[in-house]
């Protein structure tokens, strides 16, 4: 088994670190090759994503993935910039399915900026269209008529890329609570009109899940309103990305988020996917010893899951996790004082 580090930037490299000590405690034999990616590769060989990076990826069962992002960089031309390594990686290793859980660890109800009894109820997934929308399509800047400086980004779907995805959602319901929700704009958007039909079509093959269908300003009021409703829901890549960034909030921290991203291809042991926190690489808290690493260790249970074929390593990870929790090893960002360190040792240790 293979696995591609890719710390990045910001608290990236600190909080892989701690992920990287659970999977070589679990003693399963899986090699680890890291790479440098995002703010950290410009510097140190002109680019965001290096070819010899993009190979390691390649060559590997699976990716876990810090952080991209560097203020230092942020005058560089657009595809120079450290954010340009995920979307490169995404797109030359067709990685089209965003996969984030939400779900409230015992202990935590408090810590939601919902009420603990609306909080509790929190066990969703989203499945987040990646390749597509107005972050794929053509953008730019043009003139109007009366000489006005006008931006324009175009947000456009296929059927073949709503279908597979489409059928990535169902799956997932299928292994949870059999309902799924997809979220569109398709009252305004013709783009979302395409989207509707094309889930109701891939719906007929998936008899045993209930589809639903919801708007995505009222999904981002149900998330608040009453999130328990939820089970898996798929939308695009823009709606995907903001609810996604809101179910963080609902379960207390966006330090407790993992992702994971799919493609079609298999490997020996799963599903070939990127894993992530979806944090980001909070520059301000870099170096303090204090960033929350368990978006990144769960993000490591989900590797283990889906691209090494270890349910049982996983789910172990994951116990511990919140076992760890329910203890009160808190980070600053769950109110508690916990460093980054400490707070993977305490994994560890009920691991």
């Amino acid at each position: 088994m293979k696995v591609a580090v890719l710390p990045g930037d910001g608290i990236g490299p600190e909080v892989t670190h701690e992920a990287v000590r659970v999977i070589e405690a679990l003693a399963l034999g899986i090699e680890l090759k890291h790479a440098p990616v995002g703010g950290a590769a410009y510097k140190a060989y002109g680019h965001p994503l290096p070819p010899e990076t993009l190979e390691i990826a390649r060559a590997s069962d699976g990716v876990l993935f810090g952080a991209v992002g560097d203020p230092d960089c942020d005058s560089l031309d657009r595809h120079l910039r450290p954010e340009q390594a995920i979307l490169g990686l995404r797109k030359e290793l067709t990685l089209f399915a965003n996969l984030r859980p939400a779900k409230v660890f015992k202990g935590l109800e408090d810590h939601s900026a919902l009420r603990p009894e609306v909080a509790s109820a929190i066990d969703l997934l989203i499945v987040r269209e990646l390749n597509g929308d107005v972050y794929f399509g053509e953008k730019g800047f043009r003139t109007t008529p009366n000489g006005e400086r006008e931006g324009y980004d175009i947000m456009s779907y296929a059927t073949s890329e709503v279908r597979r995805i489409a059928h990535v959602a169902f799956r997932a319901a299928q292994g949870r609570g059999q309902r799924l929700c997809s979220v569109d704009k398709a009252n305004v958007l013709e783009t979302s009109q395409l989207w509707r039909d094309v889930v109701i079509e891939v719906a007929k093959e998936y008899p045993d899940v209930a589809l639903s269908h919801m708007y995505v300003d009222n999904a981002a009021m149900q998330l608040v309103r009453n999130p328990g409703q939820f089970d898996v829901v798929v939308t695009g890549n823009l709606f995907g990305d903001i609810l996604s960034d809101q179910a963080s909030m609902c379960v207390g921290s966006i330090g407790m988020l993992a992702s994971a991203s799919l493609g079609e291809r298999t490997t020996a042991h799963g599903t070939f996917g990127l894993y992530e926190p979806i944090h980001g690489s909070a520059p301000d808290i870099a170096g303090k010893g204090f960033a929350n690493p368990m978006a990144t260790i769960l993000s490591a249970a989900m590797l283990l899951r889906h691209s090494l074929g270890q349910a049982d390593a996983a789910d172990r990870v994951e116990a511990a996790v919140g076992k760890a929790l329910e203890d009160g090893v808190l980070g600053r960002d769950l109110g508690g004082s916990a460093g980054t360190t400490e707070i993977g040792d305490a994994v560890l240790e009920r691991l």
